[in-house]
């Protein structure tokens, strides 16, 4: 009898273990550069009075780590939430797609599923908060 073994690397652990090596970094990193408070909230191990080089945008969210120097409304630890759940799924593979989804927010798909609204880069009524980037060709 012929057996092959299927490797699925989208959530598996595989995956996981990029997740899981990525929460480490993201967590030596705050404990280090961290001057603020340090919790766990929806899931996610938040970061405070990290300095602003330390982070893009008005945070990043590292595995389970959320780095930020002050960002923590209800909302945007929602929206990181939604991208703890993506490097669960995509685990290592996560960076590298998300850089070749583009940096502008709007147009990016993991920054969508995650809620543009929730993480600040549209108001309310749809328009934008943050200049759209030109994609580069």
């Amino acid at each position: 009898m012929n057996r092959t073994v299927r490797v699925r690397p989208l959530d598996s652990w595989i995956s996981r273990v990029g997740y899981w090596w990525a929460t480490a970094v993201g967590f030596v990193w705050g404990f280090v550069w961290s001057t603020g408070r340090i919790e766990v909230r929806h899931g996610l191990i938040v970061f405070t009075g990290m300095p602003k080089w330390t982070f893009g945008r008005g945070g990043a969210c590292v595995g389970r780590c959320y780095l930020t120097d002050r960002n923590t409304g209800e909302r945007v630890l929602g929206h990181e939430a939604v991208h703890r759940r993506q490097w669960q799924r995509y685990g290592m593979l996560f960076p590298l797609l998300y850089l070749a989804a583009g940096r502008d927010p709007l147009r990016n798909r993991f920054e969508i599923e995650a809620g543009l609204e929730a993480g600040g880069y549209v108001r309310a009524d749809g328009t934008p908060r943050v200049p759209a980037r030109p994609r580069r060709r």
